[in-house]
């Protein structure tokens, strides 16, 4: 204790500054790979680490001398592994950010519900990812841009069983449709029911790698579906979709601190 209040006293404001720097970075990191696999892969990195010095503590040399070896090409490893998050983290600073309006952001989501009441009703497929903190730009690239404001009636024009990009993802991001016709990449665990169909185990796939909220309407059943976290919540009705996306994406929602944010991360 005597030693941490000299180190204390003796620190300079600069090493403070150099701290909270630090923190930020590594907060930015955490928002950014939160609820993706690139957290789970982090994770094991670090269970490794441990690994490793628990093996040169208990004299277990062989085992020791492997990890060495895997963890001496550490930089590498990361850069191949986070190159989609490298991308991101760069994309996101380099984007000047602004304030959705709020009124316009609540009209979007009643304007996505209606389309999906819709689309229920008359038996058309759709598939509609909402992007949160974790952004796809490789996805997005992939399919045909739209960068329009919401409407129910382009909604119901994408999924038209006439148009040609009907197959693809509808991509909403800060409450504008940015593109369409986006391909994703499917849910391939075993353990998954065989009644799911392209679509929804797209909506998997996304929502597992991502932090994405989809909602899925079936053109067999005309269900609608919403998947987070690779699950998959079915048979909404208009009342709980819309209590669901409003809990999600209000603009009046709780925003409790860095602590709670570090929670949340963790929690995920």
């Amino acid at each position: 204790m005597a030693e941490f209040l000299e180190t204390l006293l003796n620190s300079r404001w600069l090493d403070f500054i150099d701290i909270i720097i630090v923190a930020i970075l590594i907060y930015q990191v955490l928002l950014i790979i939160r609820g993706t696999r690139a957290f789970q892969i982090l994770l094991g990195l670090f269970l490794i680490f441990i690994i490793y010095q628990l093996s040169l503590l208990l004299g277990f040399y062989t085992l020791h001398w492997l990890l060495n070896g895997f963890l001496s090409s550490s930089i590498l490893i990361v850069i191949v592994l986070f190159q989609n998050e490298f991308r991101r983290a760069l994309a996101k600073f380099g984007k000047t950010s602004f304030t959705i309006n709020p009124t316009d952001e609540l009209n979007s989501l009643d304007k996505i519900i209606k389309a999906c009441t819709t689309m229920s009703l008359k038996k058309i497929g759709a598939l509609i990812v909402f992007t949160r903190e974790n952004k796809i730009p490789g996805i997005v690239e992939g399919g045909v841009e739209i960068n329009a404001k919401v409407s129910d009636a382009l909604l119901l024009s994408i999924f038209n069983p006439a148009s040609p990009i009907h197959d693809g993802a509808v991509i909403i991001d800060e409450g504008k449709i940015v593109a369409a016709g986006c391909f994703l990449p499917l849910a391939i665990d075993p353990m998954i029911e065989n009644v799911y169909g392209t679509r929804h185990r797209a909506a998997m796939g996304i929502s597992e790698d991502t932090d994405a909220v989809v909602v899925i309407v079936s053109e067999e059943t005309g269900s609608i579906s919403l998947s987070i976290g690779g699950k998959i919540t079915k048979e909404q009705n208009t009342e709980s979709l819309s209590r669901v996306l409003n809990n999600i994406f209000s603009p009046n929602r709780n925003k409790s601190g860095f602590l709670t944010s570090l929670q949340n991360i963790f929690r995920n």
